[in-house]
């Protein structure tokens, strides 16, 4: 077996390797040093890729540029740690500028050991090369649990070299004594128990992406037909495309194809285009609370179209399930969080689409046990809803989606507001599109990025904000005298950050409510005089309604909701249990 169980630290390194030999890489280029031991050692055990010793890190990156020249394939160049690898820097801008790949891989002290003054530790990330890598990353120290990132990292190092243009990528890669391949008696996992076919059966010199300019009819059809007699499922995650319908059809014409059921996020246009996807799940959360049925539908492939929802239910799921796993994407980002055995078509659903043969007319059980329980979570968590009087934040988003006028855009804040368009956003045919800062994830910026969109917008906007978001950005209200057009400001105020009350944390106070929670008491109604800003509060369910049955053409209006967050969040977790009971 080429992977080698004598320590931790081989065996990181001989992961990395076995997953750079089977995407094709030929040769490697090694700079004497100690820190390296681990990578030295496996490169030099690897069967299938040149190890060439050069003394001099200059000499030898320009060596690596010059075989990568030459064969058109990524070289890897290995280094100790400290200033070696900053003799590689003029190669590296040269592999740049002349478009070259070129896989760095730096050695590294673990963290402990920097800016402690220990010998031969200097700052070794993107110090060292700048702009110039296509891509640069640090592992994680090694661990027998993150086997699976391991080689997922390093294969999107590997196409990311080459692609979208060819150029140098960057590795650091701190290790621990030993460095030595000494015997680690217990390791955590044992060599017998390790499926090296499972783990890399996928991989192969053109396993890390499918490009737009390889996409024929047959390559489609031939990718259809291995995977219409699966257990398969599409997860429509976050995405706010410039032509949502276009999209949301290509979905479809997926999902019709392969009879794959379409686990749509809150914040994909999908869902409000529901007219158009007979295979959509909308309560996907919620069903998978249940362990048996988790259990029962555990899949054996899964499409993922956008970036991945914000559902940690789902994410343990497929984390459980280690499906094989195909991304559709058109960018060069690794939009795989969960590390699973994922490959690329890097294109968009549109363009796929269009090579996507005739769906089939034979019944799938499948996916019909899929829409069996769509039907009985959509129909409890609506009637649940329904009877709701008191103000509880989860209700404000489940009757946006029924009331707001046809092709309303909307701004949905980070936090609870995302949790609970995903949890509780109903399918609907009024081509909402939802718009989002879900790039970081954070707070800042909301108001004034929902300004921004609704600032000559044809049609009025609305932005769905808990306080303390709104609260981090109030200057944008000084936008109010250029902005042209229409927001209303859906305020869910309950003084503090009700996310918080969803953690561990919670049940630790103090600290909690004076350091997670954070509440600040703020009279939004004087707020909002400051600032020239209509204010009204709602007090009632219906007043809610009147206020969003037709939307103003012109200004900013605050209209605020006053909830519990203690009792918003008791409601969730009640509702998830009787859900996961009753199912």
């Amino acid at each position: 077996m080429p992977i080698d169980f004598r320590n931790l630290n081989m065996l990181w390194a001989s992961i990395l390797v076995e997953t750079l030999e089977r995407l094709g890489l030929r040769t490697a280029i090694i700079c004497p040093g100690s820190r390296s031991t681990p990578l030295t050692v496996a490169f030099a055990a690897q069967r299938g890729i040149e190890a060439i010793p050069i003394l001099d890190e200059r000499s030898a990156a320009f060596f690596a540029l010059g075989r990568a020249k030459q064969s058109g394939l990524p070289t890897a160049l290995v280094c100790t740690s400290g200033t070696a690898g900053a003799n590689f820097y003029p190669a590296v801008i040269e592999a740049a500028e002349s478009r070259v790949p070129l896989m760095v891989l730096t050695t590294d002290r673990p963290p402990e050991l920097r800016q402690t003054h220990a010998g031969q530790t200097i700052d070794q990330g993107k110090i060292f090369y700048g702009n110039y890598p296509t891509w640069q990353t640090e592992l994680g120290l090694p661990d027998v649990d993150l086997l699976a990132y391991l080689r997922q990292a390093i294969a999107y190092g590997w196409e990311r070299t080459l692609s979208p243009i060819a150029g140098p990528v960057h590795v650091n890669i701190p290790f621990r004594d030993p460095l030595a391949p000494i015997l680690q008696l217990d390791l955590g996992i044992r060599e017998e128990e390790f499926d090296l076919d499972r783990f890399f059966g996928f991989l192969n010199p053109r396993s890390a992406s499918v490009s737009s300019i390889d996409i024929t009819p047959e390559a489609v059809q031939t990718w259809c037909n291995t995977l219409r007699s699966s257990r398969g499922i599409i997860v429509a995650g976050v995405a706010q495309p410039q032509h949502p319908e276009a999209y949301v059809k290509a979905i479809a014409h997926l999902a019709k194809t392969l009879n794959f059921p379409v686990l749509a996020e809150g914040l994909s246009p999908v869902r409000n285009y529901a007219h158009l996807n007979p295979h959509l799940i909308s309560t996907y959360d919620l069903i998978l609370r249940n362990p048996e049925i988790a259990q029962e539908l555990s899949a054996d492939v899964v499409i993922q179209i956008g970036d991945f929802p914000t559902s940690k239910e789902l994410r343990q799921w497929l984390k459980k399930c280690n499906p094989r796993q195909w991304i559709i994407d058109p960018t060069y980002q690794n939009l795989d969080p969960l590390h699973n055995q994922a490959q690329f078509w890097r294109c968009s659903i549109e363009q796929l689409s269009r090579f996507l043969p005739e769906p089939p007319s034979e019944a799938n059980p499948y996916l019909e046990r899929w829409r069996t329980l769509e039907h009985w979570g959509r129909s409890h968590l609506d009637r649940v809803l329904e009877t709701i009087d008191p103000l509880l934040e989860p209700k404000a988003p489940w009757l946006l989606s029924q009331i707001l006028p046809a092709q309303t855009p909307i701004f949905i804040s980070n936090s609870m507001p995302v949790r609970d368009v995903e949890w509780f956003w109903t399918p609907n045919t009024l081509k909402i599109h939802p718009y989002f800062n879900r790039g970081a994830n954070g707070i800042d910026g909301i108001l004034s990025t929902a300004l921004g969109m609704a600032h000559r917008h044809q049609q009025p906007g609305i932005l769905l904000t808990g306080d303390l978001a709104l609260l981090h950005d109030t200057n944008g209200f000084l936008i109010r005298p250029y902005f042209q057009g229409h927001l209303t400001i859906i305020l869910i105020n309950n003084n503090g950050g009700g996310i918080f009350e969803h953690l561990p944390i919670a049940e630790y106070n103090p600290p909690f409510e004076e350091f997670f929670a954070t509440p600040q008491s703020i009279n939004f109604a004087q707020l909002c005089q400051t600032y020239a800003i209509e204010y009204h509060l709602v007090e009632t369910w219906e007043q809610f309604r009147q206020y969003l049955a037709q939307l103003p053409d012109r200004g900013i209006r605050l209209l605020e909701i006053q909830c519990d967050r203690h009792l918003d969040s008791q409601w969730r977790k009640q509702i998830f249990n009787n859900f996961r009971i009753n199912t």
